[in-house]
């Protein structure tokens, strides 16, 4: 069994986003657990499972809605994005490996250059490159850079036309261990808070480890998100991230109003009582691969 996390650049158009769900729910072999979309960010990230073969048509059926519904000169949205169909992980769960991931990822990127246009990068394990291992490092300049970044050394695609598509902009698909999206929300509508607390807390900042973080403006709710990947949660606890965040918003005179969870996370990544202490917004039962897995 493997596991696809599909980021899509549309949030706020429910048909639209139920025509790519039933993409996925109606392809035989696979199993839809959750789909989660944010108008801030105009997202949606789609969460299921399967084997190589079900998995693989299910992408390609998705694409085949994303690319027709969402143009990309006319999205807004406060999640950086490269493309329609943004992002593509593959991620090994029961008895498959990285090396199962990695294949599939090479397979559907060339599917995906050849039938929709759309120029694919691989990422993370599956990444030809080391420059392109990292999604952000790919994502630099987003949908608006990308033709100049394209034409730029050493930054052709891995599969489809060497110019984005024009609406749909580029992909990138790959393969990766089990990455928690989480996003805690402040109380305040002061971007800068938001900024500078992910810029403490992160990695790259000298933060914590495996830790990836940004302030965005949620305008609609009159608040601000630090919004969070963690790519080993074994080693940077989600709870652990939460409290970072707490201790920096304190210490300047914000409180957390609540926390998300964006798609879903193995059992083992928080308990009950840290879930109540970060204020989740949606119950964890709701939230874990085996919970959505015990439903079928």
């Amino acid at each position: 069994m493997i596991e696809c996390v599909p980021n899509v650049s549309d949030g706020r158009r429910q048909d639209v986003i139920e025509e790519m769900a039933r993409a996925i729910r109606t392809s035989s072999g696979t199993k839809l657990l959750d789909c989660s979309s944010d108008r801030s960010h105009n997202r949606s990230v789609f969460t299921f499972v399967g084997e190589p073969q079900a998995l693989e048509a299910a992408v390609l059926a998705l694409y085949e809605r994303a690319v027709a519904a969402i143009d990309l000169r006319t999205h807004r949205g406060v999640h950086p994005r490269l493309g329609a169909v943004d992002v593509v992980p593959f991620v090994p769960l029961a008895g498959a490996t990285m090396a199962d991931c990695v294949n599939l990822a090479k397979r559907v990127g060339e599917a995906v250059g050849r039938r929709f246009h759309v120029p694919v990068y691989l990422y993370e394990d599956a990444a030809t490159r080391p420059a392109r291992r990292q999604l952000e490092h790919i994502r630099r300049g987003q949908f608006e850079g990308l033709t100049a970044r394209m034409a730029a050394e050493g930054w052709a695609p891995d599969f489809g036309p060497s110019v984005p598509h024009p609406t749909a902009g580029a992909s990138a698909i790959g393969a990766r261990p089990i990455l928690i999206a989480f996003n805690v929300n402040l109380d305040t509508d002061q971007l800068e808070v938001a900024k500078s607390i992910a810029s403490a807390i992160r990695q790259s900042g000298g933060g914590l480890p495996y830790v990836k973080a940004m302030g965005v403006e949620l305008t609609e709710r009159g608040l601000v998100q630090v919004s969070m990947n963690l790519t080993n949660f074994q080693q940077t606890s989600v709870r652990r991230a939460f409290d970072a965040v707490n201790q920096d918003a304190a210490r300047r005179g914000v409180r957390v109003r609540e926390s998300e969870i964006v798609g879903l996370i193995p059992e083992a990544a928080v308990s009950q009582e840290d879930a109540k202490t970060m204020l989740l917004t949606e119950p964890l039962e709701k939230k874990t691969i085996e919970a959505r897995l015990g439903e079928y």
